[in-house]
């Protein structure tokens, strides 16, 4: 039997949504070769009345509840009960605190050394917030957990996208991109170009938060006042990063096929286009946190819940990717 050398944490996030369709799913999937132990967390009753309604089958045995010497690949599973019961594609505020309980769990359990690194399945923000929770998304709060500053980066093959600002309105997106900010999320993302990469002088493309970058400030000087000398500052300390860009001429091959990593200024400028290039098959990663986070591209998908045609090939991608990262971070 082979054995692996790291342990992840899966949280199933919203239990009305497709999270657990998902794991059901990709856990009879005979393309899906875990890459370590997948200790999936959640609650057993609703995902055995889950896989009923799917006609799939559900066996994965307890997960120990200390780090064994030698974790097997494969699935597990760590019951974490809700808090009130579950219909699939019916939102209940009274399960939001279940839903945090899980990732609680998975951050301190990466924290401790139960977990090598967490993969998160959709969560419904909108009922949490419901529940009188404040709430803007996992990010944020694995990184008030933890710690860290978070970097939001969400990869689709070879396209690297990261986020200077992250769940904010548009119309607090000026105020928050400051040049601390920029020089510090700059720091974070270069370093993880480094360590994943393996090149010591990744290019990062960065883009500028007006139209056409500003036009020389007619319109808009952000990028003279605030994102060009953050740039300059990096540079001085041997960071490649190249802009401000404007955004709409950015994403063509001529930049891209020279880049190791883009830098949006916020959530939709950068987000659609990588989503439009790689949806169902993205993954979500948090850089700049003390512990290994991805994520799925996509939410909790209520239609689809409990009807077999949710699609499981993001969760996939995060679980392989959140397996490399781990063992890098081990060798």
């Amino acid at each position: 039997m082979r054995v692996a050398s790291v342990r992840l944490a899966i949280t199933s996030g919203e239990p009305s949504g497709i999270g657990p369709d998902l794991l059901l799913a990709l856990s009879t999937d005979p393309a899906f070769v875990p890459p370590a132990e997948l200790v999936v967390l959640g609650d057993r009753a609703v995902f055995a009345a889950r896989a009923d309604a799917l006609g799939l089958p559900f066996d994965w045995p307890e997960a120990t509840p200390d780090r064994p010497a030698a974790p097997v690949p494969g699935f597990c599973f760590r019951h974490l009960p809700a808090s009130a019961p579950v219909t699939p594609g019916r939102l209940d505020p009274a399960n939001a605190r279940h839903v945090l309980g899980l990732l609680d769990h998975a951050a301190d359990g990466c924290t401790t050394g139960l977990y090598d690194a967490v993969v998160t399945a959709p969560l419904h923000k909108g009922v949490i917030n419901d529940a009188g929770v404040a709430f803007t998304g996992h990010t944020e709060y694995l990184a008030d957990r933890v710690g860290g500053h978070p970097v939001m980066m969400l990869v689709a093959g070879e396209l690297r996208v990261a986020l200077a600002t992250t769940h904010l309105p548009l119309a607090d997106v000026p105020h928050a991109i400051t040049g601390e900010v920029l020089t510090t999320v700059l720091d974070i993302l270069h370093r993880a170009m480094v360590d994943w990469l393996g090149k010591p002088q990744p290019r990062i493309l960065v883009a500028g938060l007006n139209p056409h970058a500003g036009e020389s400030g007619h319109l808009g000087d952000e990028e003279i006042r605030i994102i060009g000398p953050a740039l300059e500052a990096v540079r001085a300390r041997g960071i490649q990063a190249i802009g401000p860009l404007p955004a709409d001429t950015l994403f063509t091959p001529r930049h891209l096929d020279h880049a190791d990593a883009v830098l949006a200024m916020y959530h939709d400028q950068g987000l659609p286009v990588l989503k439009y290039a790689g949806f169902g098959r993205a993954v979500n990663v948090t850089l700049g946190l003390p512990i290994i986070r991805t994520s799925v591209d996509h939410g909790t998908a209520l239609d689809l819940a409990g009807t077999g045609r949710a699609e499981h090939g993001s969760l996939a991608a995060a679980i392989t990717l959140a397996g490399e990262l781990a063992e890098r971070r081990a060798a």
